[in-house]
């Protein structure tokens, strides 16, 4: 008999946390004189009440351990559950968003992907910007977690190959969690707060610094204003790149450098090649738009490099909107964004290791074709690289392509163009926030969408945000059977 109790227990329990959370928000508007105060007093009472029940109820089911078929539950069921009760403010507050809007903001929020159905932020109450900013914030934190401790163990998507970097999980999955969650709490506090600092420095104002300072470092990419990034001053962007890099390294680099050696980290194969990433990426965008256009000014290679990291990392900030830099620009957005940053780390979308892989594997078949007689063998960071491995990436990459594919052809179905179908399913499935063309791109949203796609947006945003295979494991006969 599958027991669902250890799974409802620490789902409630981080249903009642967020629910404590939102009397921050209420706080904040009560210090800027918004009624919106009442709102999240309501949401907060709800949710915790709900939150708590759903623990009270099941505690007596609680273990040592978790299953491997009750994590994979635990893991997708705390990303459904929270945002249903994450969207409680937007739902009651004087947006008077519809269920599906609500519910899309807060999978949006928690996902880091950094889509929004939202307009008029400048004159939006503070609690709901900082709810927003929050949100991701949970969200960042939750996934490294996750990356950390539950999908090296589930063995999905080639996260095994770190196991041996992290911490040794299996069969005591809810302890380790408790303790890498410290361990990660601290770096995570810290680098909010260095960046905060860092923003507030540059010229934002107290509220916009703490705000924007939690969507950077979950490289989340929701923004007080309707421009964006646009609404800042220059040295602003130079800071978020900065923070935007830091939050898309592996942060069990960060866990090795508290613990006294940074050479990890400098050593470490993914880094170098993410770094090596985005060099290429910015020259050729800045080299291309000063030979085609004559942009050879600071400001436009400000412009490059700020809107390029936001994509690479799946943060989803905008200071221009770069659908107006032409079509080399545009195709090349729209491929950044499917690269993504490290393992282990807040960024979104493919993972710069499984491309070192898939390339590595590539390498070693073409060897073995050239020299039939020969035993050639995929390597990542100096190791073999096993089967299991290799073969979990493989799928992940098959799973990945077929799942943007379907995707794009549902939001087709709804009556949405070529462009804003494709884009619509890659910023969502990768979490990377806008979208491309006039609708969704850097300059719109998705409040023009149908709910049905902003079912299916929300959805994939999901899927995509938990690797794809976590999810869909669930829908498997044999998963229950096991």
């Amino acid at each position: 008999m599958f027991d669902l109790r250890p799974v409802v227990y620490v789902t409630g329990l981080l249903v009642a946390a967020l629910g404590a959370t939102m009397l921050i928000p209420m706080g904040i508007d009560l210090y800027y004189g918004s009624s919106d105060w009442a709102v999240f007093l309501e949401s907060a009472v709800i949710t915790t009440l709900v939150g708590g029940s759903m623990a009270l109820a099941t505690a007596n089911g609680v273990g040592k351990g978790l299953s491997i078929q009750q994590t994979f539950l635990l893991t997708t069921g705390v990303w459904v559950a929270l945002p249903i009760f994450g969207a409680l403010p937007f739902a009651f507050s004087e947006l008077g968003s519809s269920p599906v809007d609500a519910f899309f903001e807060a999978m949006s929020g928690l996902t880091t992907t950094g889509s929004t159905v939202l307009s008029g932020l400048d004159d939006m109450p503070k609690g709901l910007l900082f709810w927003r900013g929050l949100l991701q914030w949970f969200g960042g934190i939750g996934i490294i977690v996750v990356a950390m401790v539950f999908l090296p163990e589930l063995r999905v998507g080639g996260m095994q190959i770190f196991r041996s970097e992290g911490f040794d999980t299996f069969g005591k999955i809810l302890p380790r969690a408790t303790e890498i969650s410290s361990r990660i709490s601290v770096i995570y506090f810290s680098l909010t707060g260095a960046c905060a600092v860092t923003y507030f420095a540059m010229g934002m104002d107290v509220f916009d610094a703490a705000t924007h300072a939690m969507t950077t470092i979950a490289t989340g990419g929701y923004a007080n204003y309707d421009t964006s990034f646009g609404a800042f001053p220059p040295g602003v962007e130079y800071a978020a790149v900065v923070f935007m890099l830091l939050a898309a390294l592996p942060f069990v680099r960060y866990v090795q450098i508290l613990s006294g050696t940074a050479r990890p980290l400098f050593h470490d194969s993914q880094v170098r090649a993410f770094f090596g990433t985005l060099l290429v990426v910015v020259l050729t965008m800045a080299a291309w738009r000063w030979l085609a256009d004559g942009q050879g000014t600071e400001e436009s290679f400000r412009k490059t490099l700020f809107n390029l990291t936001s994509i690479l990392t799946g943060t989803g900030y905008a200071s221009q909107d770069y659908m107006t830099w032409g079509a080399f620009p545009v195709v090349m957005f729209f491929f950044v964004g499917l690269i993504g940053g490290c393992a282990g780390s807040t960024a979104c979308s493919i993972k710069v290791f499984r491309y070192q892989l898939l390339f590595s594997s590539i390498k070693a078949q073409i060897r073995a074709i050239h020299s039939p007689h020969g035993i050639f063998t995929p390597r990542y960071a100096g190791r073999r690289v096993d089967d299991d491995v290799l073969s979990s990436v493989m799928s992940f990459f098959v799973f990945f392509v077929v799942t943007l594919g379907i995707v794009a052809v549902l939001l087709g179905m709804t009556g949405l163009d070529f462009i804003t179908s494709v884009s619509g399913s890659a910023a969502a499935l990768a979490n990377i926030g806008p979208g491309l063309g006039s609708q969704i791109g850097p300059a719109g949203s998705f409040a023009g969408l149908s709910d049905t796609a902003k079912w299916i947006l929300a959805a994939t945003m999901l899927i995509g945000r938990l690797e794809l295979l976590a999810v869909y494991v669930l829908f498997t006969v044999k998963f229950w059977r096991g």
